[in-house]
């Protein structure tokens, strides 16, 4: 199944995200509306205004409202995510993704452009959470130990690695990779 979201969105931050890492495949993204700003956790998804701001961020703006039943099932599948990436194959995670998932399916369809595939909900409410969870299904098929959490000891956010030989560590080089080296360097040279 396709990213939820049209390529040109996956890479675009939408106006006034406070988020320092936005773009990653819909499960992550989601997981990611949970970050760290010097030293105070920060959650995008206490109110359905940031709720609003996900969506349109993924581009599921004008596919789910942005109201009560959608934010508790997005905090549901984002809770869900969060113990399946943390300890993978876990039961526990494992059936509460799975819970999730029970609140959709896919149907195959024939279209002009040939066989494709569309998602069903039993509750419209219940289609950001499952289509995060599905991305996640998604996401193990092709490279699980590629889905990674950043490796700075402070940072919660998650990514999943596209670089050509798999090692990327960071969130962003830029961010948590920068303050990494500034704190071995600053070490080395305490030591000498």
């Amino acid at each position: 199944m396709p990213d939820a979201r049209p390529a040109t969105e996956a890479t675009v931050k939408a106006p006034h995200d406070p988020r320092p890492l936005v773009g990653e495949p819909l499960s992550l993204d989601l997981l990611n509306t949970v970050w760290n700003h010097d030293g105070v956790r920060r959650d995008l998804l206490t109110d359905t205004e940031g709720l609003a701001l996900w969506l349109a961020a993924n581009g599921l703006g004008t596919r789910f409202a942005a109201d009560g039943p959608t934010l508790a099932n997005v905090l549901r599948a984002r809770d869900a995510l969060a113990s399946a990436v943390e300890s993978p194959g876990a039961p526990a995670g494992v059936a509460r993704v799975d819970e999730v998932l029970g609140h959709g399916r896919i149907r195959a369809t024939l279209t002009s452009e040939g066989p494709g595939e569309e998602p069903e909900f039993e509750d419209p409410a219940w289609g950001a959470a499952w289509l995060a969870a599905r991305d996640y299904l998604n996401l193990l098929a092709t490279a699980p130990d590629r889905i990674r959490g950043c490796a700075h000891d402070t940072c919660v956010l998650h990514f999943f690695d596209t670089s050509r030989n798999g090692t990327r560590r960071w969130c962003s080089m830029a961010a948590c990779g920068n303050r990494a080296k500034a704190s071995r360097h600053y070490a080395r040279s305490r030591e000498s």
